[in-house]
């Protein structure tokens, strides 16, 4: 195991725990197989634990890091690989994502996620799935639970049906407290979301679709026709073969894409 250098200690407020148990990282870089020809994005590399596998088999990296205090330390680690280490001093959540986009490749996102922001990431990640190739995350153990879950499981809702709207999701392995420095007080994750290049069932407007799939998961123990009823009667679900007396997480993603698509039709008429 490579030991956290004592020139960095871990903070809080940017949900920092470092990676360093080597047989966890050379899993990850198998599971993402990282190659030269790839356009791969780092978020969080912290202290460069898989930063420098990932340069290692690629030769190149562009990485995300907003603690300006880890900068430096990953410049000087990296030092060796000039202009093919660029390292963005930024927000994840507010980075443009296509200014890395060149040659037409798409990009690949690997990152281990702060836990406090993670769900808000993806979303912001997923309104650039077309640029995007695939994404490889160490996330809280739940929130891949909940990505993965299907119609009927208690992880399911608004997260599950909006990345998988954009992309099939493989719930790759579990990685031990142990793992990290500090020890986290939770389980980890490591997920794989590959955005489709052709939706398999696409909404006529997406924003309508996010709205109803939000709306119906505001109180998830309500049944459709409570939770929906200042968007579409009963009557207009029944007519979509969709049962008002349902739950939300009984509903899969093509239903939702129903409803959806009949309130976009109804404002157009």
């Amino acid at each position: 195991m490579s030991k956290k250098p004592v020139a960095h200690k871990a903070r809080k407020r940017f949900g920092q725990n470092f990676l360093q148990d080597q047989s966890v990282i050379q899993r990850i870089i198998r599971s993402i197989s990282p190659k030269a020809e790839d356009a791969l994005v780092e978020i969080g590399p912290g202290l460069g634990a898989l930063t420098e596998e990932l340069l290692a088999n690629a030769g190149h990296l562009d990485a995300i890091e907003l603690d300006r205090d880890l900068v430096p330390i990953l410049r000087t680690k990296f030092f060796r690989y000039g202009d093919q280490f660029r390292i963005h001093e930024a927000d994840a959540m507010k980075f443009d994502y296509t200014t890395l986009c060149t040659d037409q490749k798409r990009l690949r996102v690997v990152g281990n996620l702060p836990y406090n922001i993670s769900t808000q990431l993806i979303f912001h990640l997923l309104s650039h799935h077309q640029h995007i190739a695939d994404m490889h995350f160490m996330l809280q153990k739940e929130v891949v639970e909940r990505l993965a879950a299907g119609p009927g499981e208690k992880n399911y809702g608004r997260l599950s049906i909006m990345a998988q709207y954009y992309c099939r999701v493989d719930n790759l392995f579990l990685v031990p407290p142990e793992a990290f420095d500090p020890i986290p007080k939770v389980d980890s994750a490591i997920v794989r979301l590959t955005p489709y290049e052709t939706l398999p069932y696409e909404a006529l407007e997406v924003n309508q679709l996010q709205n109803v799939v939000r709306t119906a998961f505001n109180q998830r123990r309500k049944t459709l026709r409570n939770n929906l009823k200042e968007l579409i009667s009963a009557e207009s679900l029944e007519a979509l073969d969709i049962n008002p007396g349902e739950r939300p997480e009984r509903l899969d993603l093509q239903a939702f894409i129903r409803i959806s698509d009949h309130l976009t039709q109804a404002e157009k008429e």
